[in-house]
């Protein structure tokens, strides 16, 4: 298995730090609000890969936080005259709703940075104890970048660059710091925000030394994997590196993940454009399963593009898929054949080439695309040699192998029962007398009247089925 590095810009094979076990963290949302699709990437690729690396054996130790303290928290605590702990946890619960929508897994641990707090102040005395960090005259505590040498090596910058390029990239307060470079771990409180109690004065943490500590605690000093998008790499991943190899001593994280931008038709998503779009909204026209698989479309470096137009395409290719797992129960259902011939056999030796092809696209760098690619080849042998006539040992095999890949992609493709009214249930079995009667008619009117109720109908060779308009 072979995973592309930030840190060392090429893919290389993965070797976790304890056989047979995964510590994998990934930088999750600031609860001010409902989450974007922006944020809905990250958590369906890298719960992708949790999944994959679970199939192939491995116990994975998956953490993910939640940023519960944070400037836009406490703007949106102001305006509503609320504690900011209302707002973190209303926007905490939303965010697990549409988590549980996409089919993202809980993580092992969800650790809020409110609740750690004990952590982060052992960690910045340690810091400044080891001459990393200092204090500034107003209580606030700044890491001392130049006096770790590594600096810039995830994000292959050079630090007399930064200083003397670029200043956005460059933190507020440089006319108390040492160095224009160095950052906060450690801020004073302000009138009506939430602050703790610590050595250096009133406040709260930056958000940097946050997933340090989290990370530390609940995988330790060294994990296999951290991940996020590509939008963390500079500064919030690479100050990580800093304080967490600076106060333990330790390579921080062996590999790194990090996946690309998404856009909406071609452009930033932004709320000044009017394209800013939350995984609610998504949610008010598409069943999410679609927004994954639109995820799990492209490969998760490389950049994607929102439309309107690439969903209904998405949502065509679920369906596709959806359509050939009912069409297998339904053979399963009404076949009298119950074990599998030679010739049958022979079929199901074949069909496991396609999830060796799976496996190959996602043993590099996790292509889910690819990936996607081989179940549709699946599907589509599927649909080419079971049959009501095929026995349902052949039909079951075929079935298991596709809601096995569908399953590690995260995609439920098992139809949710739906239940029809007394009413619609009738005219149903009504149109089907009055085909048998060959009275047309009749059936044609029946069929407008479902069409009304949001009912079609599809006349097929296994029968009637329906679905929701």
């Amino acid at each position: 298995m072979k995973i592309y590095n930030t840190l060392k810009k090429k893919k290389e094979e993965f070797v976790p730090i304890e056989e047979g076990k995964v510590r994998m963290y990934v930088c999750g949302p600031t609860v001010y609000n409902l989450i974007h699709i922006g944020n809905a990437r990250p958590m369906i690729v890298f719960d992708t890969v949790r999944r994959y690396m679970e199939y192939k054996g491995y116990d994975v130790n998956f953490v993910s936080n939640f940023t519960d303290v944070d400037d836009k928290i406490i703007k949106a605590a102001i305006e509503e005259g609320v504690d900011a702990s209302v707002i973190s946890e209303r926007y905490i619960e939303e965010c697990k709703k549409d988590m549980k929508a996409m089919n993202v897994k809980p993580a092992t641990t969800h650790p809020k940075a409110t609740e750690e707090i004990d952590g982060m102040l052992d960690m910045i005395a340690t810091l400044i104890e080891k001459g990393h960090a200092y204090t500034a005259e107003d209580g606030t505590v700044y890491f001392r970048t130049r006096s770790f040498k590594d600096y810039g090596k995830l994000s292959h910058k050079n630090l007399d660059d930064l200083q003397g390029g670029n200043r956005s990239l460059l933190v507020s307060g440089e006319d108390q710091k040492e160095d224009p470079l160095d950052f906060v771990l450690w801020k004073p409180k302000k009138e009506g925000e939430p602050y703790w109690e610590s050595p250096w004065c009133d406040g709260r943490p930056g958000w940097h030394i946050e997933c340090s500590v989290m990370s530390k605690k609940y995988l330790g000093e060294e994990i296999d994997i951290h991940a996020g998008g590509e939008d963390l790499v500079f500064p919030h991943h690479e100050n990580e590196i800093a304080q967490s190899e600076a106060a333990n001593g330790k390579e921080f994280a062996k590999y790194w993940m990090h996946n690309a931008f998404l856009n909406i038709d071609n452009k930033k998503m932004s709320k000044s454009l009017g394209n800013f779009f939350t995984v609610r909204d998504i949610s008010e026209k598409y069943d999410l399963q679609i927004l994954r698989f639109f995820m799990l479309s492209a490969h998760y470096r490389s950049p994607l593009n929102f439309s309107a137009d690439l969903m209904e395409a998405a949502k065509n290719g679920l369906e596709r898929i959806i359509t050939g797992v009912e069409n297998l129960k339904y053979a399963i259902g009404v076949t009298a054949k119950e074990q599998a011939d030679e010739k049958e056999k022979e079929l199901l030796a074949e069909a496991k080439g396609y999830i060796t092809k799976f496996d190959e696209a996602m043993d590099d760098d996790f292509n889910t695309a690819d990936g996607i690619s081989a179940i549709f080849e699946l599907v589509k042998f599927a649909n080419t040699h079971g049959s009501t006539d095929s026995s349902k040992a052949f039909l079951q095999g075929l079935l298991d192998e596709i809601k096995l890949l569908c399953d590690i992609c995260g995609l439920e493709v098992d139809k949710q029962e739906e239940l029809l009214d007394e009413e619609i249930e009738a005219l149903i079995e009504e149109r089907t007398a009055a085909r048998k009667e060959k009275n047309f008619a009749r059936a044609d009117e029946i069929r407008n009247e479902l069409l009304n109720k949001g009912i079609i109908l599809e006349d097929t060779r296994e029968g009637v089925k329906w679905k929701r308009a």
